[in-house]
């Protein structure tokens, strides 16, 4: 498939493998800040303790730190640690520039979308032209080699 007009003709589109690598690399770094925090707070006793929010500071850490940082990182870098060190970043699918504040926000809860039915929407990627998953095709983005 040919890129949209504007569109650098020669783009490189991140696949499923190397996207699952930087999710990988970002889900480490997030649990070296988390899990010693969340250890300090709450003692070796939450990390055995049943399914459940043990308090505001397990919410704040878990859920909303998480989705703060990343779309900090997708705003003024275009990327996460993780697709800057396997050279992607996301961009606008239609213009190739960076994404606004309101599509990242979209991009970032669009993963709750793709992970929903199996997590089809992310296992996409592997499957479309442009490798998008759904949370790419809702916030109309695309993850793209950096040429930098």
């Amino acid at each position: 498939m040919s890129a949209p007009i504007g569109f650098p003709a020669d783009v490189q589109y991140v696949g499923f493998w190397a996207r699952t690598g930087a999710a990988l690399i970002d889900s480490v770094l997030l649990l070296m800040i988390i899990a010693p925090l969340l250890y300090w707070l709450y003692g070796p006793e939450y990390f055995s303790a049943p399914e459940g929010i043990a308090g505001p500071a397990d919410l704040l850490l878990n859920w909303v730190f998480p989705a703060l940082a990343v779309i900090a990182f997708w705003i003024y870098r275009q990327a996460t640690p993780g697709k800057m060190v396997i050279g992607a970043r996301i961009v606008d699918a239609r213009t190739a520039q960076a994404p606004s504040t309101g599509q990242l926000i979209g991009r970032y809860f669009g993963y709750y979308v793709s992970m929903i039915p199996l997590c089809l929407g992310l296992l996409w990627v592997a499957l479309d032209a442009r490798k998008q998953g759904w949370h790419d095709k809702l916030a109309g983005t695309v993850v793209i080699r950096d040429r930098k």
